[in-house]
């Protein structure tokens, strides 16, 4: 009567510690289902923050950072969101920073390599500033551009210039104002200040 006495005891010891397993396992599927409920998209990663390093043989041509990225991977239809702030700097020959770029806003379409900027967006050198409600980067032509008001701003010459319309070199080295203003304007307005 021991020996079966003792069976018992190992048999229940085992039913229960299986139990114990199965009714584990079933909460953690239920956290994972309602994990799961929650839709998530696969196809966006997120990350904060972030640095991107842009190299081309072997030479680093411009570094970006932003506090949060949100990156659509959706085939065909790639992009990146900064929604949280933007600042790119681009490199020189030497890899010194020669000129920058910063925006309240940007998205990047990876298909056709353009960064489009919004809110307060500056880019300037050590000489000179652009102000603009919007901007946009092509990569591939190393060309900025837009079609809003812009003021650039020559602290050298003490020259500031107003306009609609704009282009230059991604290095700020060369640049047109498309339509110049004459007379006052309030820029504020245009530029987002108030």
């Amino acid at each position: 009567m021991n020996k079966v006495y003792r069976s018992s005891i190992i048999l229940y010891s085992l039913l229960f510690c299986i139990s114990g397993i199965v009714l584990h396992s079933c909460k953690d599927i239920q956290e994972i289902d309602q994990f799961l409920e929650k839709n998530i998209d696969v196809f966006v990663e997120k990350g904060k923050g972030i640095k991107m390093i842009y190299s081309d043989s072997a030479k680093i041509k411009m570094i970006l950072t932003a506090p949060v990225l949100e990156r659509h991977i959706h085939p065909g239809r790639e992009k990146e969101i900064f929604d949280k702030g933007i600042l790119v700097t681009f490199m020189g020959e030497n890899s010194n920073p020669v000129s920058w770029l910063e925006a309240n806003t940007a998205i990047r379409e990876v298909s056709s390599g353009k960064i489009t900027t919004k809110g307060r967006v500056e880019f300037y050198d050590k000489d000179k500033k652009l102000e603009t409600p919007e901007l946009i980067w092509d990569e591939n032509r190393q060309i900025v551009y837009t079609d809003k008001i812009v003021r650039v701003t020559d602290p050298v010459q003490g020259d500031t210039t107003y306009g609609f319309g704009f282009q230059a070199n991604q290095n700020f080295t060369v640049f047109e104002i498309k339509k110049k203003v004459q007379g006052k304007i309030n820029s504020n307005e245009f530029l987002g200040e108030k």
